[in-house]
């Protein structure tokens, strides 16, 4: 439900808060393109996770068509439909875009629908001064068919797992809002101050987990607000052209926020039984984050940059078990320090280098301190026997990175390269410890290290008419660093290789064909490494239209063409001494999929 190890933005607003990022406002259509700062180069936007920042940045009056129209569907009953407009009326301009989509899913048991609204709008109050409004809501609910073994995935990948159908696993989020402002001062020429205010709520009601036979309903009602003010300014260092950042970023639950699970089968407990609706467990997760980062870019010579940087972080976590019993707490604040220092050196006009040394900082989720308890409700507790009962601390997750890359053009096409090694110390991994229960915990040292390849060739091309090849490589070695118990052995859940390619003819009419692959090495499934998940390729070709007025476009995409049976994601286990656990989510198999979109400019 939370992703953690990148800090995700919306329009340069935070999304990611201390219970990590939730995913149902991430739709594709309401963006008009995403910013990746891969490791320390999201520091300026405030995010110190080891991965970087994501910025989802949302069309705008200015970039949106006046009108557009879209449908898309496909293989096992996939269904998405969206409207959008975007205009500028004198001094304001706006967006809107509603979508909502419907699939029966790849695997049983995995049906699903969602809808939601998104919208902005801009007001220049004046050549120095301008303001955006920002919302989002949307509602989604499926179903979550579990995971399966490599034989179940061998033989019926579309399989559901049978605890999941016992009980009638589902998620859902039955409204979640985010509503902000972002408002930019252009002090002067060389000066700019961004101050921007957001509040998200995010509801989730999810029966996931068994428990004693029967099954238990997790309603999570949380809200936070966070707050954001970056100052910008070129200016004269040392005789040398420069540039300072300086900025502040606050993140912070609601007092309000809030969790309570309930028996949704009658549930019968040391010799008791209690019946459906029974509260077993009351709690609160909550927190907050702030930093206040400052950097400096500063041009050595005109080849050459200087970048160096420092952030504070505050990280405060409140975990509180409120019922049955009387509260068990844990109330933790913590101070920590990332800086870091990079060159940039221009070695030809088309040939950019680089290298860098960071320190990332990632507090632990506030739930997982929860989720992560060995303390448990002893019998006699009712309901709420075998539960979490108190809460445990977390260390700061924390790395040092050395990088290293350049990017640029060369006969080849454009290229971008990157290696890089971290020392991770504390590093926050999960397991599960039951069929949809997961653990957090810190780690013994850890190292992430690998490289990053990104090709771009341009193969041929005459009269409008092009040929063209893309290609990523990705290199992964995550391991222990002399664990007590693990060694040396990998990082579980990450294949080691991972390559995808795209060749592409286009025509000047607006027509285009392409046929692309994927390769994933074979990945482990628990820590002890006593078992993988199959290496795989899969194969797929898309042919579309898109018009050269850019009002009209079409397409169809066929995906996994020879029905190639796979672990699409591996969710660990700690040691599953070498038999098939249930651990793998599978791959979709073949599927068409097709869409037109309509566009008035």
């Amino acid at each position: 439900a939370h992703a953690s190890g990148t800090h995700i933005l919306l329009d340069g607003l935070p999304l990611t808060g201390s219970g990590g990022t939730p995913y149902e406002l991430l739709e594709p259509l309401w963006i008009s393109r995403a910013e990746v700062l891969r490791g320390a180069n999201g520091f300026e936007r405030g995010a110190l996770a080891l991965g970087g920042a994501i910025d989802y940045i949302s069309h705008t009056g200015y970039s949106a068509p006046k009108l557009q129209l879209r449908y898309e569907a496909g293989s096992h009953g996939y269904q998405k439909r969206s409207i959008a407009s975007g205009q500028v009326l004198g001094d304001v301009d706006y967006y809107l875009n509603l979508t909502d989509s419907h699939y029966d899913g790849y695997q049983d048991h995995a049906s699903g629908q969602g809808k939601g609204i998104a919208g902005n709008v801009g007001y220049r109050l004046n050549d120095s001064l301008e303001t955006r409004f920002y919302l989002r809501y949307r509602e989604t609910e499926h179903d979550t068919p579990g995971r399966l073994s490599k034989a179940q995935i061998k033989h019926d990948p579309r399989d559901a797992a049978a605890a999941n159908l016992r009980i009638d696993a589902h998620r859902d989020q039955p409204g979640s809002t985010w509503l902000a402002n972002k408002t930019t001062w252009y002090l002067d020429d060389d000066a700019t101050l961004v101050a921007g205010l957001a509040y998200h709520h995010y509801p989730m009601d999810i029966v996931e987990s068994p428990y004693r036979n029967s099954a238990y309903r997790v309603r999570v009602d949380y809200s936070d607000i966070s707050a954001t003010l970056n100052y910008t300014r070129r200016h004269s260092l040392f005789g040398l052209d420069s540039s300072t950042s300086v900025g502040l970023r606050s993140t912070r639950n609601l007092p309000g926020s809030k969790a309570r699970e309930n028996a949704t089968q009658p549930l019968t407990v040391d010799g008791n039984t209690y019946p459906a609706g029974t509260l077993m467990r009351e709690y609160i997760h909550q927190g907050s984050d702030n930093t206040l980062h400052i950097s400096n870019e500063l041009q050595l010579r005109p080849e050459l940059w200087l970048d160096t940087g420092l952030a504070l972080i505050n990280t405060r976590r409140k975990v509180e078990v409120t019922a049955p019993a009387n509260p068990y707490r844990l109330d933790t604040d913590t101070w920590d320090y990332a800086p870091r220092i990079g060159l940039r050196y221009q070695l030809a006009p088309a040939v950019q280098l680089y290298g860098n040394i960071s320190r990332s900082v990632e507090p632990a989720h506030a739930w997982s301190m929860i989720w992560s308890s060995n303390d448990y409700f002893p019998a006699g507790s009712g309901p709420a026997t075998g539960r979490y009962r108190a809460p445990v601390s977390l260390d700061n997750q924390t790395a040092t990175t050395f990088e290293v890359g350049g990017r640029g053009d060369s006969p080849l096409g454009q290229w971008d390269l990157a290696l890089y090694h971290a020392q991770v110390r504390h590093e926050l991994l999960s397991v599960e410890v039951a069929p949809a229960v997961t653990r957090e915990s810190n780690a013994s040292p850890t190292v992430h290290q690998g490289i990053e390849a990104g090709l771009n060739s341009l193969l041929w091309q005459d009269h409008g008419s092009a040929l063209s090849l893309r290609q990523a490589y990705t290199f992964s070695d995550f391991h222990y660093r002399d664990d007590d118990s693990f060694g040396d052995n990998r990082l579980p859940g990450l294949p080691r290789h991972y390559y995808q390619a795209e060749l592409r003819y286009d025509h000047p009419s607006g027509f285009y064909a392409g046929v692309n692959t994927r390769y994933a090495s074979r990945v482990a499934v628990d820590y002890a490494n006593s078992y993988y998940a199959d290496a795989y390729a899969l194969f797929g070709a898309t042919l579309g239209y898109a018009s050269p007025k850019d009002d009209w476009q079409a397409w169809l995409d066929l995906r996994n063409l020879t029905d190639k049976r796979y672990a699409a994601t591996v969710t660990p286990g700690y040691d599953d001494k070498g038999a098939d656990a249930a651990r793998s989510t599978p791959g979709e198999g073949f599927g068409v999929y097709t869409g037109v979109s309509w566009s008035w400019l």
